[in-house]
């Protein structure tokens, strides 16, 4: 029997680095040579120690320059099957140019971690695609067709419309529209509380057609739902950011719902954006992009200003109810969490056997230690944060980094006992509303509450059951869901993010606040919020209560084009973090003397300075931000400012890229 060909495997690993590695395959491993193919994982000798890596190429000859003895031979290929092709490759490659970071750092954030496949529901429904009795409405019709309407482009279009508009059933039509000729669709949500009222309503609609992947699902579960979207099994995929990613076959449309929100870009490196990403496939695989919203981002409301993107109108709500009627309310001479305007109306919505949604951005009890003597604030030791008080942990924590302590009882500088947590998050409304409401029955989620496995989605059923009078929670109750007894929204500090130092605060703080008073009356015409705040004067509050996206749009771009911010101009943040401050400042220094004679023309940087949140896990941070007006131009000037900043580097000091960057604490 001849002995099997040689066989070289080209990797990459989940390393900031764009080199490839070779190994060798020993020829008498017949079984392996057979196993082994571009596309698999496989385990290999790696520094000192085994590490898993990508295989996206194989040859019969040595890479010139090398010999036999100095390649070392693969441990075992991982995987029995491909889990990713040359157009997903592709895709890793552009993503680590654009985004700065290694092909293999991609291809780990593209493709799921599991080394074994194993049984896992898929989505519940019939066999077959349902037909929907449902009527569309004319402006419902009139954006299904133009968003259907065949042509050679690959068009992006903006489902604009309030909420309860009807934006989900015309996403689910096109989508229809689009299987029904034998393409695939990706729906993507912005919360994983977002895709199970999503899934359900793709389960009914496409049966196991339908396919969901998620970061709260196990690895293998993730990794089984990955191999039936690649053959093809799954033809609808729905998912929060990592979904954009999936490998359907033959890609006909992407949705992007709540195109707005911050959780599309990714925090962690590869620092992409789901939205960008999303732009990227259709535009290679001749694919449709639909985005919907009803507060935009400020760069679709500029794009669809300028005709780059087609803008669909969704005026009305559609299931009886009707715009609620919003009052800002302040809080300056209010005691405890909740005004008196607020209380009464949840009192009234209980009598009408209704429910209550109550929405505050912060978890815990209380955010913020201060004395009134000698002004000590009590902050994370390892962050410049104010510590939260958790009084059900029974301690102060650090939201950043974890770390807690148990509070003082006197201040820890001067002794005064007037000292204390003053502020509220989530905890501190539920003692109150417990205590104000003792016969309703109280749910709270938040990320304290939902941490075991399918708690969140447990609580949103009781509270679409009616088993729940008071919902409160953080954002993860804001947007996209639906519950037809909700009558009342109350947000209990609408200003929790306006006293942030990023230009985007009023957008969020707008966009918050019009998105959760979109939770009230979608079924009945008597919907009410009651946004109490403590600056009732703010824009952004005045013109989120009057619902006035218009007028919040045109003030906030002009005010952006004056300051020279997106969408008017591309940004690129380097972030540079060290243990030792000294380190961190001589690394920004540097970086910055590199940068500075190497920006194109109309280009400039800010700083280099101490980001806001100067120091995370003991970790000292200073930023350099490049500014201008064409991404081409700058992209490139960043990649030689990477290049010559390698040379001698500090290793004590570690450096952060994030081209456009969604946050800048």
């Amino acid at each position: 029997m001849a002995s099997p060909e040689k066989m070289y495997l080209d990797l990459v690993f989940d390393i900031p680095s764009n080199q490839v590695f070779t190994y060798r395959l020993d020829g008498e491993d017949a079984k392996t040579t057979e196993q082994a193919a571009p596309g698999k994982r496989a385990m290999v000798p790696f520094g000192r120690r085994d590490t898993l890596g990508y295989i996206i190429g194989s040859r019969n000859t040595m890479p010139e320059g090398m010999s036999e003895s100095s390649l070392k031979a693969i441990r075992r290929v991982v995987d029995a099957e491909p889990i990713f092709d040359d157009r997903d490759l592709e895709l890793a490659k552009w993503i680590a140019g654009y985004y700065f970071c290694g092909t293999g750092q991609a291809l780990s954030a593209m493709i799921p971690s599991g080394k074994r496949t194993g049984d896992y529901p898929t989505i519940a429904g019939s066999e077959e695609i349902t037909e929907t009795a449902l009527d569309l409405s004319g402006e419902q019709q009139n954006a299904l067709d133009v968003i259907i309407a065949p042509g050679d482009e690959a068009p992006l279009f903006y489902l604009y419309g309030i909420t309860g508009s009807g934006k989900t059933e015309v996403f689910l039509r096109a989508a229809e529209y689009m299987m029904k000729q034998g393409k695939s669709v990706i729906y993507l949500v912005p919360e994983i509380s977002l895709t199970h009222q999503t899934a359900d309503a793709i389960g009914k609609r496409f049966g196991t057609a339908a396919a969901t992947i998620h970061s709260g699902m196990t690895p293998s579960n993730r990794l089984t739902e990955w191999m039936r979207i690649r053959s093809g099994e799954a033809r609808i995929v729905v998912g929060p950011r990592s979904a954009v990613f999936a490998p359907v076959k033959d890609l006909g449309l992407i949705i992007i719902d709540e195109e707005q929100d911050g959780s599309y870009k990714s925090g962690n490196t590869p620092r992409y954006h789901a939205r960008q990403v999303a732009m990227k496939r259709c535009a290679t695989e001749s694919a449709r992009l639909v985005m919907g919203s009803a507060t935009p981002s400020a760069e679709a409301w500029k794009l669809m200003g300028d005709g780059a993107i087609k803008r669909l109108n969704l005026t009305r709500r559609l299931s009886g109810g009707s715009t609620p009627e919003i009052i800002p309310v302040s809080l300056e001479k209010t005691n405890g969490c909740l005004t008196d305007e607020l209380k009464e109306e949840i009192f009234k919505t209980a009598r009408m056997k209704r429910q209550t949604i109550l929405f505050l951005n912060r978890r815990g009890f209380a955010y913020f230690y201060h004395c009134k003597s000698c002004g000590y604030e009590l902050t994370c030791k390892h962050c410049s944060v104010s510590l939260t008080w958790h009084k059900s942990r029974g301690r102060a924590v650090c939201h950043y980094c974890g770390y807690s302590v148990t509070p003082p009882n006197a201040c820890p500088q001067c002794g005064s006992l007037e000292a204390g947590f003053t502020g509220f998050g989530t905890e501190m409304i539920e003692e109150e509303v417990k205590r104000t409401f003792p016969d309703l029955r109280i749910a709270r989620a938040d990320a304290d509450t939902t941490v075991k496995k399918g708690s969140l989605k447990d609580t949103l059923d009781r509270f679409r059951a009616g088993e729940i009078d008071i919902l409160l929670g953080t954002q993860m109750v804001a947007k996209g869901l639906n519950f037809p007894g909700v009558r009342l929204v109350g947000v209990v500090l609408a200003d929790t993010g306006l006293h942030l130092p990023d230009f985007r605060a009023a957008e969020r703080t707008f966009s918050l606040v019009v998105q959760v008073a979109g939770r009230s009356g979608r079924y009945f015409p008597d919907g009410k919020v009651i946004v109490q705040t403590l600056r009732p004067q703010d824009p952004a509050i005045v013109k989120s209560c009057a619902l006035d996206v218009d007028g919040f749009f045109e003030a906030e771009l002009q005010q952006r084009e004056m300051l020279a911010f997106p969408p008017y101009t591309r940004l690129i943040r380097f972030t540079l973090r060290s243990k030792e401050a000294e380190r961190a400042d001589k690394a920004a220094a540097r970086l910055a003397s590199i940068a500075l004679p190497l920006l194109p023309k109309g280009a400039d940087a800010l700083g280099p300075a101490e980001c806001p949140l100067g120091i995370i896990s003991g970790n000292h941070r200073r930023q350099l931000i490049l500014r201008g007006k064409s991404m081409g131009s700058l992209h490139a000037a960043a990649g030689t400012i990477l290049s010559r900043y390698e040379k001698g580097k500090d290793a004590k000091v570690y450096l952060e890229t994030d081209v456009d960057p969604v946050s800048l604490l």
